[in-house]
């Protein structure tokens, strides 16, 4: 007999319906699971961190996910309010006697999970947060004195430890029909609550099909440790928003790569780094604002808005810099290599704050997510935990000579300079005259001891464990 007559399971970075843990222990508990998808409004209107290639490609996964519900007998129920206002008419109309949601880590969302738990409680009704979004949770790779380690290496040699569940396929399918339920049509909120959510021409498309199409190829990757900081090769897995999404799972992308790969192989380290800025973001939410270390909130920054928008646009100068930044603005998307390096430009060159990079990346990214951003920008800019030191800045011209020395990737997204040699370009503060390609904005050497003299300025330490 089950637990509970009827169930609310709400989807969010989840979209799918297989190895879903959350919906598996709604569907194992409960007589029959109302499935929902909520656009909240306090993530889907307008504001400074969203990201609109993120939302187009969360709009194609909901709508390939409803094809899967409907291809089940059922449907996905779609609402635009807030959480706690569904729970309530669920109850009322539907007679609900638990709320499923699989377990997420940012401040907002243990405060929707906060407030979702509160309106249970006051109907007098169960609510299951469920961990599935990580291969380990936040409580569990800790370290002797149950602190949580600050640097990845400890962190990842005692998490590789703990085992990884086997992904579970839908063995039930005890959906209730919400066709008779008034929700929001799909096509029709995208064309007029999210019309602003068009597909840039070089997304990356969302979807499981296009998750599962990735993870069958992933015996490609072979040569990623080689090959994955040259930029011209695209040599990288683009599962960073698939698993953002959850069109697929964490553990059926790891398991796949083992399958492919080996245990060993290195793309697995990376879904650890998920983890690592997932629980410091869990554990230390100071993060969003402030530095890790709150001693290098005292660095002086200028936070010039012309400065700052030419390294937007991708006019600094700098060719690999620029073809950095017009690749995310035309695409959704930046190379992890090009990252590094426009994020320690932006930094440490120009000497801007992280958080108006990090702002723009949200604005920007398909592959969006709050913990990993954050983590990656506070790395760059030295102020994050186990981050690079202070003293180690990205010389952009030998990053560019040495991962595009053909400046392959360059031209493709500087098309101005496909004629110009790649010598040249790698010269390109000496030889830049009369070229409609600006010359670059700032001097490296004088912009990276001016960083240095900044940060020494500043009390700082290292962690050491």
């Amino acid at each position: 007999m089950s637990r509970y007559t009827r169930s609310l399971f709400i989807f969010r970075r989840d979209l799918r319906i297989h190895d879903n843990s959350g919906l598996n222990q709604a569907l194992s508990t409960s007589g029959s699971v109302l499935p929902c998808f909520i656009f909240d409004p306090r993530q889907i209107d307008r504001h400074p961190y969203q990201s609109q290639p993120a939302l187009a490609f969360m709009l194609e996964s909901i709508a390939e996910l409803q094809q899967a519900f409907l291809s089940a007998g059922s449907r996905l129920a779609l609402y635009h309010t807030l959480p706690v206002d569904v729970v309530k008419a669920a109850v009322q109309q539907h007679q609900i006697e638990a709320v499923f949601v699989n377990r997420d880590y940012t401040p907002f969302s243990q405060k929707r999970d906060a407030e979702l738990a509160q309106v249970c409680h006051d109907f007098n009704i169960d609510f299951h947060g469920v961990p599935d979004y990580l291969l380990t949770e936040p409580e569990q790779a800790l370290k002797g004195d149950h602190s949580p380690y600050k640097v990845f290496t400890a962190f990842y040699n005692n998490a590789r430890q703990l085992p990884v569940a086997l992904p579970n396929a839908l063995t039930q399918a005890n959906f209730i029909n919400s066709g008779h339920v008034s929700t929001v049509d799909l096509d029709e909120f995208v064309a007029t609550v999210a019309p602003y959510t068009k597909v840039k021409a070089h997304s990356i498309p969302g979807g499981r099909n296009q998750a599962l199409a990735i993870l069958g190829q992933l015996h490609e990757q072979a040569d990623y440790q080689s090959v994955r900081d040259y930029p011209c090769l695209d040599a990288t897995s683009h599962l960073s928003a698939h698993l953002k999404f959850g069109s697929c799972s964490v553990r059926e992308a790891y398991f796949a790569i083992v399958q492919a790969l080996g245990a060993e192989h290195p793309l697995l380290r990376q879904l650890y780094w998920r983890d690592f800025f997932t629980h410091i973001a869990f554990h230390y939410p100071h993060v969003f604002g402030k530095s890790f270390n709150s001693q290098y909130d005292n660095v002086v920054w200028d936070n010039n808005l012309e400065i700052f928008q030419r390294w937007a646009e991708g006019t600094t100068g700098f060719p690999i810099v620029d073809a950095g930044m017009r690749e995310l603005n035309a695409s959704g998307f930046m190379h992890n290599r090009v990252r590094m390096i426009v994020a320690s430009f932006l930094v440490k060159d120009l000497h801007i704050s992280w958080r108006w990079g990090e702002r723009y990346f949200a604005q920007h990214l398909v592959d969006y997510d709050p913990a990993v951003n954050n983590g990656n920008w506070q790395w760059a800019a030295s102020t994050g935990c186990d981050a690079q030191p202070y003293f180690r800045i990205f010389n952009p011209w030998l990053q560019q000579q040495k991962f595009d020395a053909d400046c392959l990737y360059i031209k493709h997204w500087l098309p101005e300079l496909a004629g110009i040699p790649a010598k040249t370009l790698h010269q390109w503060a000496s030889r830049h005259s009369g070229n409609a390609y600006p010359a670059p904005m700032v001097e490296h050497g004088l912009e990276s001891n001016l960083a240095k003299q900044r940060y020494k300025s500043c009390s700082f330490f290292t962690p050491t464990e």
